[in-house]
């Protein structure tokens, strides 16, 4: 790593670590730096403004290179830095759950407006960022998270506590242990064929849990497991939300209205791509 050795500013580590991570492939490498940087010293952007030329304390220094060198390997930022934004939230993440991402606030934003007052369950619940914020955004009368992996839901009970929403979460393959029914369950299920997995960037690909992402060789293997027992765990009225993939809106229509969803529609992101797809029972 360079400048090891010498003394200097925090706007020349700044430049330093926009370099290392330019030159390690990462991309929007100069952002990456800048979050690396204001998670050692606590600077945001007009802090460091205010500040660049500032010598950096030797501690800081080498604390900033050991992350750089982390993030040069292509660990995720979050994994980095324990932590991703969401609905306005702090969410713990760790290699045992999927980073949350701006495509699923979409489907809190459009599930928020059905949601006070009922009974809410959110399969495949990973670090609990959907189940979590519906609670403290929408007030259902009850909202449970359910997930296989027992790592992640240490992680989403974790982020419970630390947001202080009052969700209980259940270790269940899907509905195995799920009792009684709900007015609304949303799922952000594994949606990625395997073969394209091995495409994926190496932060996805290698650092984030594969049950989180493989949904079977077409992709759809959860969205007919899902939609197929919802009916039974539904109760009269009772609506499906799912994220999808980009590509998959009118797969997982059809598989929602075979099993007898109607009103059954896409919603796109922001970016303009296919992302929501929801009925009702």
């Amino acid at each position: 790593m360079e400048n090891q050795e010498k003394s200097c500013s925090y706007q020349e580590l700044l430049a330093e670590g926009g370099r290392v991570l330019q030159n390690a492939g990462i991309l929007d490498a100069d952002v990456d730096s800048f979050l690396l940087l204001e998670y050692i010293t606590g600077m945001n952007r007009a802090q460091f403004f205010l500040r660049a030329k500032e010598p950096v304390s030797p501690e800081e220094a080498k604390c900033y290179r050991e992350l750089l060198a982390r993030r040069a390997k292509h660990i995720p930022l979050q994994h980095i830095t324990g932590e991703q934004e969401f609905m306005g939230f702090s969410f713990y993440v760790n290699k045992y759950v999927l980073v949350p991402r701006q495509d699923t606030e979409c489907l809190v934003e459009l599930a928020l407006a059905y949601v006070p007052g009922k009974r809410i369950l959110d399969l495949c619940t990973g670090s609990g960022c959907i189940a979590i914020s519906l609670m403290l955004l929408g007030k259902p009368a009850l909202c449970c998270g359910t997930d296989i992996s027992r790592d992640a839901l240490e992680i989403a009970r974790r982020n419970a506590r630390r947001n202080q929403a009052e969700v209980s979460f259940l270790e269940s393959d899907l509905f195995e242990k799920v009792e009684g029914t709900y007015d609304i369950i949303v799922s952000n299920p594994p949606y990625i064929p395997p073969d394209v997995i091995s495409g994926l960037s190496e932060e996805v690909r290698v650092h984030e849990p594969r049950l989180a992402l493989d949904g079977g060789e077409d992709g759809l293997l959860f969205y007919r497991r899902i939609t197929k027992e919802s009916v039974m765990h539904l109760s009269g009225d009772g609506m499906l939300f799912y994220e999808i993939g980009c590509e998959q809106a009118m797969d997982v229509m059809a598989i929602m209205e075979e099993a007898g969803f109607h009103d059954v529609v896409c919603r796109k992101d922001y970016a303009g791509n296919d992302r929501i797809v929801f009925g009702r029972l």
